[in-house]
């Protein structure tokens, strides 16, 4: 059985590990260039048997730790000691990363290469984490997760990174840090972080991996939601807290990483009642999340008709946020309960062909029955306390609460940049506007027809929003460069339409509003425009 480990972080063996790690040059791209592309992408599927047939006659560094902390197999101690001249088989011991068995050195934990890419540049870190279920199988384990089991960068950590908005602030904290890569990357846009969770194996492996990757803003405290926090106030809070939910009382493995103790969503609902508490002006709160629909028959929203039922979820997620903050919930996507059942039964390592399987498929569909569930969604939450004018006065809070099913990149940008637009509407359409360097114009023809049938924009980034616009709007659009005011663009465009250039703005106004607040039209700085 392999040996379940705490790692103990270390700043001078960490220090040296890095190095040992550098000269291996155990980073994505060697990786994945000794291996193969093809190979590499085997890996993401649970298939490792290429990857070990084209390191099977090599034993340098890069070889033998790719197997050790990338694969998580046992590696013949010679080699591993030759691998690590600087920390040795002792240091990787006294770190919790393995151990000794006989001639070997088997893995308690994967280190694995991580890239990013933020405003500041392209960068990648080492960061260590529980062995998968493809490691402890190998280690005649049964490939089912401990309870205390701490993830490495998974899909819901690299969603949650890219719609951080990349703002600078003062202090961030990273509610539920897990294995430490939110913080990390906050980091490097604020000048203190704290990271906390209420696993102390997380912490412990957070720790390291801020010690790895040299980083020293981060401070790491253990505790339940915003506990170890109290009284304080950030300028970004952000979380990929344990929003699973689980059925409670049943003979359901808990997992501290994805399973936050309460019923329901009641924990996504206390994060976004009590995270504004914990905001500067102007400081948003950042997470993921799943939120119930409930049969309207039985819970919030009694008297909705079975057509409503989809978006009791968006309502009932509303209803949690104060009315004066800034809301901007995006829905990426909705489960039945025995989809969303049988996605986190797979996830805990049980499978259809597991004797445990249909018990704990009734255990879940059991408990959502009980409380008249009907759909689950999931997505992004982002709160703000609101902006405040030079005046004094604040900026009308923004309410919006969305479903976007298309392809998502930079939403962060877009999130940042979405709120930058609503301030500056604030006080009207601002002076000049500039169309957004990722934006397209589309027109559709009917054959042997000069006028297009349809004109769209089209944003190649951020949400990928796709709008359709009239002649009018598609001109004003054309022309908006910066050098130009909306007082100009609209008189010319009202004497080229023959329309009264009240009329015309009136019609304008509110769509250019939206194409603000979207990202397709960006407010020029008056400084920059003089």
């Amino acid at each position: 059985m392999v040996r379940h480990l705490t790692p103990r972080p270390d700043s001078l063996l960490c220090a040296a590990l890095a190095a040992d790690l550098d000269a291996a040059d155990l980073r994505s791209e060697p990786l994945r260039d000794a291996w193969g592309a093809e190979a590499d992408d085997a890996l993401a599927r649970g298939i490792r048997s290429p990857l070990l047939r084209a390191l099977a006659a090599r034993t340098d560094p890069l070889a033998t730790l790719g197997r050790l902390f990338v694969l998580g197999m046992p590696q013949p101690l010679s080699d591993v000691a030759a691998a690590l001249p600087r920390t040795g088989v002792d240091g990787v011991e006294r770190l919790g990363l393995a151990y000794r068995s006989d001639d070997l050195v088997v893995p308690a934990a994967l280190i694995r290469p991580q890239s990013f890419v933020d405003a500041d540049g392209v960068g990648e870190w080492w960061i260590a984490s529980d062995l998968d279920e493809l490691a402890l199988q190998h280690l005649d384990e049964d490939g089912v997760l401990p309870p205390d089991h701490v993830l490495g960068v998974g899909g819901a950590s690299r969603t949650l990174a890219s719609l951080v908005m990349p703002i600078e602030v003062e202090r961030a904290l990273d509610l539920g840090t897990g294995c430490g890569i939110q913080a990390l990357l906050v980091s490097r846009h604020a000048g203190a972080v704290v990271a906390t969770d209420i696993s102390e194996r997380a912490l412990a492996y957070a720790e390291l991996n801020a010690m790895l990757a040299g980083v020293h803003n981060i401070e790491f405290r253990l505790g339940s939601l915003f506990e170890p926090v109290a009284g304080e106030s950030f300028g970004l809070i952000v979380s990929n807290p344990p929003f699973v939910i689980t059925p409670r009382g049943a003979d359901v493995p808990e997992y501290e990483y994805r399973d936050g103790g309460l019923v329901g969503d009641a924990l996504v609902e206390a994060f976004v009642r009590t995270a504004p508490q914990h905001l500067v002006p102007g400081g948003s709160a950042q997470l993921l999340g799943n939120w119930e629909s409930i049969d309207p028959s039985t819970g919030p929203g009694a008297g909705a008709t079975g057509s409503e039922t989809g978006a009791l979820g968006m309502r009932r997620l509303e209803s949690w946020i104060d009315p004066a903050l800034d809301a901007w919930v995006v829905q990426r996507e909705t489960l039945s309960p025995l989809g969303y059942a049988e996605l986190w039964i797979r996830d805990g390592g049980t499978t259809p062909r597991d004797p445990a399987f249909d018990s704990l498929l009734d255990a879940w569909l059991d408990d959502f029955d009980a409380r008249g569930v009907t759909e689950i969604g999931f997505g992004y939450v982002l709160i703000r306390r609101p902006a405040v004018r030079e005046s004094g006065t604040p900026v009308p809070p923004l309410r919006r609460f969305e479903t976007i099913a298309q392809a998502v990149t930079s939403a962060g940008r877009a999130f940042r940049d979405g709120l930058a637009g609503h301030d500056a509407l604030a006080d009207g359409v601002p002076d000049r506007l500039l169309v957004a360097p990722d934006v397209t114009e589309a027109r559709h023809h009917i054959p042997g027809q000069d006028a297009p049938s349809v004109i769209e924009l089209r944003q190649g980034g951020g949400f990928g929003r796709t709008v359709s616009v009239d002649p009018a709007l598609a001109g004003f659009v054309g022309v908006c460069d910066g050098e130009l005011t909306v007082g100009q663009i609209t008189s010319a465009l009202a004497e080229l339409f023959e329309v009264p250039p009240a009329a015309l703005w009136a019609d304008l106004e509110p769509r250019l509003r939206t194409l603000v607040t979207d990202g397709f039209l960006v407010p020029v700085d008056p400084d920059i425009a003089e």
